[in-house]
Formats: structure tokens, sequence, C-alpha cells
């Protein structure tokens, strides 16, 4: 199985195909994920001389391209397979890893409440397809940042769903790293600096380690960007005014990787 989605891909579009037919001058295949079908051509193939396409590909072989162009009124879609960078493809092969898993969650819950896969898939498939795959409405469900509740799914499917994904899917966090300079003029300043940090550790999520010298670094981790980068900001302004009530002083700034 495989999530499917609705309409054509898009120009430029890395998609997963299956071949179905090879012929002297051309590649056959299905877009798996829509169901449809494209053709590439010998010249997207390979860069280099081909003398026998079968070298290359064979029937029934998974291939994963890229779509260069679609003729809506037709229903024609033209692929590449050498215009596929090493990056697209691993990071394509990971997003199949990942809808993997999301069926193998399927498959289980299917399997607990003694309904059919595809009778289960399907009806995911057309209550999850705004979230453009599987994976990503699962993680959605487990990181709280989409309410399953809403989605109409019946109660016994959403229950057996919730638990499982909860157990199987760890929502993925970034981390964001960042620099304060702290200094207090305070004959027990050590202390002052000391306080200042644990205070705000108290109402921001973070780690404050000290280097040396002036310097403490910063980590926080969120479920993306924007939301570290809020709470960096956060917990370093609240060190930062802890230690400026005391007289000292303090800066900031962000440290790449």
């Amino acid at each position: 199985m495989m999530f499917k989605k609705e309409g054509m891909p898009e120009e430029g579009e890395i998609v997963l195909c299956t071949v179905t037919n090879v012929q002297s001058h051309s590649v056959f295949v299905r877009l798996d994920e829509y169901n449809r079908a494209g053709m590439i051509h010998i010249s997207e193939v390979s860069s280099g001389r081909i003398r026998n396409m079968r070298d290359f590909v064979r029937e029934g072989k998974v291939v994963i391209c890229k779509v260069l162009n679609i003729n809506q009124e037709r229903g024609h879609i033209d692929l590449s397979l050498r215009r596929v960078t090493e990056s697209q493809r691993r990071l394509k092969s990971d997003e199949i890893k990942q809808e993997q898993k999301s069926e193998k969650i399927i498959g289980f819950i299917a399997s607990k409440l003694k309904m059919g896969v595809e009778e289960l898939y399907e009806e995911l498939n057309q209550k999850l397809a705004d979230y453009g795959s599987l994976f990503n409405a699962f993680v959605g469900i487990a990181s709280g940042n989409v309410d399953i509740e809403k989605l109409g799914i019946k109660k016994d499917i959403r229950d057996a769903l919730t638990s499982e994904i909860r157990l199987r899917i760890k929502p993925a966090e970034v981390e964001v790293h960042g620099r304060l300079s702290l200094v207090s003029y305070s004959p027990n300043g050590l202390n002052v600096i000391k306080t200042a940090v644990l205070d705000a550790l108290k109402s921001n999520e973070g780690v404050v380690m000290y280097e040396g010298g002036r310097r403490y670094s910063v980590t926080v981790k969120a479920p993306d960007y924007k939301g570290a980068n809020d709470k960096i900001k956060r917990l370093s302004e609240a060190i930062i005014r802890g230690i400026n009530d005391q007289g000292g002083e303090g800066s900031f700034a962000i440290v790449d990787g």
C-alpha cells in the first residue's frame, strides 16, 4: 500500500514509481502515490550511453524519479531518473520508510479491531489526506498538533490509533544553541549569576552550561525551529534580566550548529 494523493504531481516533485514496461527508447512506469502512468525517455534514464535499457531498469523495479513536464489535458507525465540527486533520493527513501512504519501501525490496529487492512487504510487515507502523508498526520497526532477528535474517525479506531501512535512514534525535536556573556560587579558575583540562571530555569526549559570566563552555553529543544528560537529567547532574556536587576550586564547570541 502507499498513501494515495489526489490530482497530479507538481513539476519538480520527487516521486516513487514502479516500472511497468521497458521499450527500446522509453520506460513506462506507474506513479505509486498518484496511481497514474508516466514515461521516462531514454535520454532521462542515464547521462551516459545506453546500449540496453534493461541494464538500467526492468519491469517491476521500483525507482525514484523527478517530474519534468505535465500535460494536464492529455494526462501525460514526463519523468527523469538521471536528474534525481543523491540527497533527493535519500530523502524520498526516508519518506518511504516512514510510510511503511505508518502502514505497520494500520495493520496492527486492523488486526486488533478485526477489520480488513485495506478497509481501514482507505478510511484513514480519506480522513488524513490534507496532511500529505499518513506519517505526517501521525506525527501531528503524537505531538498534539493534530486534534484527532475533529477528523471524523470512529471512536474505536481513534482510540486504538492514538494509543499505538503515541507508543511507536516520537515527535521529532530540533535543538537551538546560543551563548550568553554574563558579568556581575557584586563581590558575590558568581552567586548572583547562579541565582539568575536558576530563577530563569524555574519558568523556562533549557540547559545552561558554564564554558569559561564570562561565557555560558544555552541549549533548548522544541518540535520546530520557531518554537525553539522563541524558547531560547525567553530563557536568555530572563537570565539577563535577573543579572541587570543586580547591577550586572549580559548579552546573548545564537550559535550556528
